[in-house]
């Protein structure tokens, strides 16, 4: 009867959080945390806790998370891309088939974001870090770990020049994720962005500036599409 009262939404005042989004698209609301109170963050988790899926606030911190412990103990703070996670039993096997792939070490945060989020959606997910084409040789030594990958997400800033040649080397769908890591005229990562807009490779999608979390959704729902764990773009699946 409590959670039927807070559906199809449960209204705090300051936020509607909205319970029926799973039903509607098989993943629930995801807290975006910039901008938040800590307390208004705390808020929004206690009442998204116990209804059976994590609960996962991007682009918070600490101060954020001390207050949810308050109310939510079992909360955990993943350092790297600043999240806060409320685990939920995993009713199923991890499934295989994304790979991350960064150009450098400083796009790891954006990276671990996407691989949080797509871990939470039931992914077991492989990094291939620092493989940014200023030395090719490094992406080539990993190119029997991309070849097995259904979807790959390619995070990156200063040119983004990772996105186009992996894309053009692989036959699955590539996500590729602009970060604002980059010099003065990367412009907080609008370069990367419209380098990987204007890709001459196919088959590459784009997500907005630092939005780790759309690129991990995507892959999510991507690899489960007609997905059979078999592997994903050697010649056999050509």
């Amino acid at each position: 009867m409590e959670q039927l009262r807070d559906l199809p939404y449960q209204d705090l005042g300051f936020a509607k959080l909205d319970h029926h989004r799973a039903l509607r698209t098989g993943w629930p609301e995801v807290v975006f945390g910039k901008g938040k109170t800590p307390e208004q963050v705390a808020e929004i988790v206690k009442g998204f806790k116990g209804r059976g899926h994590p609960v996962l606030v991007t682009k918070t911190d600490q101060e954020a998370f001390q207050a949810v412990l308050q109310e939510t103990p079992e909360a955990e703070f993943h350092q790297l891309p600043k999240a806060i996670v409320v685990p939920a039993p995993q009713p199923k096997p991890l499934q295989t088939g994304i790979t991350v792939v960064t150009a450098g070490t400083s796009d790891l945060p954006v990276a671990e974001e996407a691989m949080l989020t797509a871990s939470l959606m039931g992914n077991d997910v492989t990094l291939v870090s620092d493989v940014g084409v200023a030395g090719l040789h490094r992406l080539l030594d990993q190119m029997p770990v991309l070849k097995k990958a259904r979807v790959l997400i390619v995070v990156a800033g200063m040119d983004a020049a990772l996105v186009g040649v992996v894309a053009g080397m692989v036959s699955v769908p590539v996500i590729a994720v602009p970060t604002s890591t980059g010099y003065g005229a990367s412009f907080d990562g609008l370069a990367p962005l419209l380098s990987m807009l204007n890709s001459c490779a196919p088959g590459v999608s784009v997500v907005n500036i630092d939005n780790g979390f759309g690129a991990g959704h995507l892959a999510a729902l991507t690899n489960c599409v007609g997905a059979d764990n078999s592997g994903g773009n050697d010649e056999s699946a050509l």
